[in-house]
């Protein structure tokens, strides 16, 4: 059994809790619309397990917010995150950063790695 997906929004934060994935991921599907209007970070730092679908929905997210001309960073990602996003070599398509979101963390702080 999967463990449950929750998420709460912190500033210009959302923040995900739990696994991401295909079990998980439609009531965040659901709402991710109205979820997203001031969000520029996704904080993924209290995820234990995300999946296939998970990441899809992260760039869906990310590409979501381009088209309505903001930006998504992803802050907090883990050791095995960053390993996926290696592996789909997406380092050149989602910006992130490695660390714990602060409400000190800027937009000029989130860079892409190139």
């Amino acid at each position: 059994m999967s463990e449950k997906l929750s998420w709460y929004t912190k500033e210009k934060t959302l923040v995900l809790q739990g696994e991401l994935g295909r079990d998980t991921l439609l009531s965040l599907w659901r709402k991710r619309l109205s979820l997203l209007r001031n969000i520029y970070f996704l904080d993924v730092s209290n995820l234990n397990h995300i999946d296939s679908a998970g990441m899809a929905l992260m760039l869906h997210f990310y590409h979501h917010q381009r088209l309505h001309g903001r930006t998504l960073a992803l802050i907090g990602i883990t050791d095995k995150l960053y390993t996926l996003v290696l592996l789909y070599k997406l380092q050149m398509v989602l910006p992130f950063r490695q660390i714990k979101c602060t409400d000190n963390l800027s937009l000029k702080k989130v860079s892409t790695l190139r």
